[in-house]
């Protein structure tokens, strides 16, 4: 059996690959085993690691890694110690395949570490384009890569140009969609949200429509990570549209995101707005599929609202460059350019789900290449 080691970083990087997971536990000829590191520990970004366990998986090691101050310089710093980490972790281990997703400083800690021990580094949704710093790691990521699962042509096309084998590239969509589409199957809650994870703040009816928020900082911008969410939080505001609001993640400029939403509601007793942590990836992606309206930056509204067809209200640079679907509207930082903007997208009501991020079975489609593909650390060029 192929030991297939999964490393989950962050909130997102689980929902990204818990259908993996399950594809690989479930696998007869492969072995999952489960490293949770960084802020997926942290009780302050959702405690990701005992949502992981009550969903039945088993966390062979966890490494803690975060510096605190979430600003530049403790971003490298915490790269550098997952780096030390995870070298001993996987030295441990002996995994044949190491996964990585994504684009996060902490993936980058995941691959150099797994290159370096001659570990095969298979990185999951490569090829894509965005702003910031991730635009930086992921391709990095790419480049120590040796399998690589993208989630559409269009990556897959920019991966074999930056000289990666075609052999080595296979489009199995985004794990994500998987679980969008359960949720899609099956779209009634049958929980209310407030009982089942508390959060902060008022709490109200959501029987005739709210909007969900998803903004976290943008690292070459950390600076203004505070002026940004306050544009976002006065649109809201004014809107006077019940919302469900998500904390923003552990990358550079969170303080100043998180001062920025505990400040508005100190001094503006916000009766509509609920702030939460994190919720378990099924019963988020459902709270958003009844939702009129994703506002924000995060990944999720281009991805899965994409496939759930949930209109997005798109903010800044953050995502600059993904490719996008019908569902999405981009905007600045400007709450008044926002308001509009979520008036009038709200209007559209759903939309038909587009599949451009792949059908909903990328997690038995990466399970059964890393049972069957030849592992190779051989780094040959295509050109």
């Amino acid at each position: 059996m192929r030991k297939i080691c999964v490393v989950i970083t962050a909130r997102p990087s689980y929902s990204r690959v818990r259908s993996l997971l399950q594809a690989i536990k479930d696998h007869s000829e492969l072995e999952l085993q489960l490293v949770v590191a960084a802020s997926a520990l942290l009780d302050r970004y959702g405690a990701t690691d005992k949502v992981i366990e009550q969903e039945g998986f088993t966390i062979d090691r966890r490494v803690y890694m975060i510096v605190e101050g979430e600003n530049l310089v403790t971003s490298a710093k915490s790269t550098g110690f997952g780096l030390a980490e995870l070298a001993t972790v996987f030295d441990d281990l002996k995994p044949d395949v190491v996964v990585t997703i994504a684009d996060r400083f902490e993936t980058m800690a995941t691959a150099v570490a797994a290159s370096y021990i001659n570990i095969p580094l298979a990185h999951v949704q490569g090829g894509e384009v965005t702003g910031s710093i991730d635009e930086k790691v992921r391709h990095s990521v790419t480049k120590l890569a040796d399998l690589h699962f993208v989630a559409s042509e269009q990556a897959a096309g920019r991966v074999i140009r930056m000289g990666e084998r075609p052999e080595t590239v296979h489009i199995t969509g985004c794990p994500s969609i998987d679980v969008a589409k359960q949720a899609l199957a099956n779209p009634d809650p049958g929980f209310d949200v407030f009982e089942r994870y508390t959060g902060v703040g008022p709490r109200f009816l959501l029987d005739d429509g709210y909007v969900v928020v998803m903004q976290h900082p943008v690292t070459t911008e950390h600076g203004e990570s505070r002026q940004y969410v306050e544009e976002t939080l006065h649109a809201i505001h004014d809107c006077g549209v019940p919302t469900l609001w998500f904390w923003p993640n552990v990358d550079a400029g969170s303080d100043g995101t998180s001062s920025g939403i505990r400040a508005f509601r100190e001094n503006h007793r916000p009766d509509k707005m609920h702030f939460f942590k994190s919720l378990a990836p099924e019963d988020f992606l459902r709270v958003l599929h009844g939702a009129k309206c994703i506002v924000g930056n995060s990944s999720v509204a281009i991805r899965e609202c994409a496939y759930l067809g949930v209109p997005a209200v798109n903010i800044g640079s953050r995502q600059g460059g993904r490719d996008r679907g019908r569902n999405v509207v981009d905007v600045n930082y400007d709450r008044g350019e926002i308001r509009a903007a979520i008036e009038e997208h709200v209007g559209n009501g759903h939309m038909t789900p587009d599949m451009l991020y792949g059908d909903g079975s990328a997690g038995l489609k990466i399970a059964g290449l890393l049972a069957t593909v030849d592992l190779n650390i051989d780094k040959r060029l295509a050109y």
